[in-house]
């Protein structure tokens, strides 16, 4: 049931009614409950049923965290949970792939095996709900948080529809406290969560979905393609990427708006980021916090010599490529942010000792520069994430960086600077503060009208028929 569908048109709006209809707060934590397995099963009931079931098993792990005081019990129920979780995140994601690299290797050693390949469906959303799961039996481990009495309550934390399936990733210190609180109808919430749908819809039907003509035959098969075409798509792609992730993360936040629910921001202009590490506290930011929180600083962060901040910069990294999927480009996708983090932090350092150059690149042009430098350098690194082996990135490269001849890109040029201009003046718009100011005085027809002029542009420019949402892979 994709957000851009009709079928979650008449869903959404059904379960709209039926929640604010109802008088009594525990009912209607029942209905999201109830709406949100429908949601997940209308794909696949099994899987739906797993996803319950995991969810039970850590609602009892953290119950029996809080109530035995052996530190040591503690732990190994943590163990468990993390076993339990990972261990399904690892058999329904990475199996075969773990399966097919060793064979790889033994067979690279001369070794002649063969390993069978399992019938094996990954459940749609599972790194995002598992990463939930995690944070939430730690903290209760760390006492950050008590552990929660109500199962249902519980249950919704992972099971909520509008972030089920990709995301945002969200804290149980943030949504448990929310499930509880009594909602009240507010208007000026209903019209921000139906603009956070319209924008999302935008976003995803207007752009994402038109970029996918370019980038989608010419990184499927590069050698085909000129030059220009190549660069071209590299450029379509990192748009792509951005509007269909943040589309559904808008429509996400949108939806649960509607029902009196907050959950985190996701994106924050990321391609105003000046630099890589500015990158990552705007791009995804609930699962580059949740690496940091739940990985990188664990691992000691940067409290440590320059040579062990690369060490744990890397393995957080290279970890969060691989949470993308089970392919070696997203490993060394992952590897790569790391290099770059590294790079920008010795950079960085280095600054501080130019105070003539430190003051030029913070000026007006010298802050321009580092933002062009940033997002060229995002667009490159996608050229690792995108091909589907690491030959093809190869392939890639190659004619990115010699002058070839082949074919144009499919979609006009015109189309695609017009929609590259769009997003510049958008993230322009974005981090102006009159902006927001003049938004929210505008007055009712006007804004229904600009909602309207949203949503019929989104039909009128998307492609025709609705890819599903890159991070659904995820």
């Amino acid at each position: 049931m994709l957000f851009c569908t009709k079928e979650y048109l008449f869903f959404l709006t059904a379960v709209f009614v039926l929640y604010w209809s109802m008088p009594w707060h525990r009912l209607r934590v029942w209905l999201l409950l109830a709406a949100s397995f429908t949601f997940y099963a209308a794909w696949s009931r099994e899987l739906a049923c797993i996803v319950c079931g995991s969810t039970i098993v850590d609602y009892l792990i953290a119950r029996g965290m809080e109530v035995t005081p052996s530190r040591r019990r503690k732990k190994l129920l943590l163990i468990a949970s993390l076993a339990m979780n990972l261990g399904l995140l690892c058999y329904f994601k990475y199996a075969n792939f773990f399966l097919h690299s060793l064979q790889d290797a033994l067979n690279a050693m001369g070794a002649s095996v063969a390993f069978p390949t399992l019938s094996v469906i990954l459940p749609i959303g599972i790194s995002f709900y598992t990463f939930e799961a995690i944070n939430y039996t730690v903290d209760v481990y760390r006492g950050k948080i008590p552990a929660e009495q109500s199962l249902p309550s519980f249950m919704l934390f992972i099971l909520f529809f509008p972030h089920l399936v990709a995301g945002p990733i969200v804290r149980a210190r943030d949504f448990l406290p929310q499930v509880r609180r009594p909602k009240r109808w507010s208007w000026p919430r209903i019209d921000l969560g139906l603009w956070l749908i319209f924008l999302g819809l935008f976003k995803k039907l207007a752009i994402a979905d038109r970029m996918a003509l370019i980038a989608d035959p010419i990184f499927a098969d590069p050698g085909r393609f000129d030059t220009g075409a190549c660069w071209m798509a590299m450029v379509a792609f990192a748009l792509q990427v951005y509007c269909d992730f943040s589309g559904y993360s808008d429509m996400a936040l949108g939806s649960a708006h509607l029902f009196g629910y907050k959950l985190v921001v996701n994106f924050h202009l990321p391609f105003l980021a000046v630099n890589i590490g500015d990158f990552w506290r705007r791009w995804h930011i609930s699962l580059s916090t949740w690496l940091r929180d739940y990985l990188f600083i664990p691992l000691g962060g940067s409290r440590g010599s320059g040579w062990f901040t690369a060490r744990n910069l890397l393995i957080t990294m290279g970890l969060g490529g691989l949470w993308h999927g089970a392919n070696w480009n997203y490993v060394l996708w992952g590897l790569l942010q790391g290099v770059l983090l590294i790079i920008h932090r010795a950079f960085a350092i280095w600054c501080r000792t130019k105070p003539r150059l430190d003051a030029a690149l913070q000026s007006f042009w010298g802050t321009t520069l580092r933002i062009a430098v940033t997002f060229l350098t995002f667009c490159l690194s996608l050229v690792v994430f995108r091909p589907p082996s690491v030959h093809a990135t190869g392939v890639m490269f190659t004619r990115l960086f010699n002058s070839t001849d082949g074919l144009p890109a499919p979609l006009h040029t015109q189309a695609f600077v017009l929609t590259f201009l769009m997003v510049a003046l958008a993230h322009c718009a974005g981090a102006s503060r009159g902006w927001k100011r003049w938004s929210l005085r505008l007055p009712a027809p006007v804004k229904g009208l600009a909602y309207a002029s949203v949503l019929t542009m989104a039909l009128i420019l998307g492609p025709g028929a609705t890819k599903a949402f890159i991070y659904f892979q995820f």
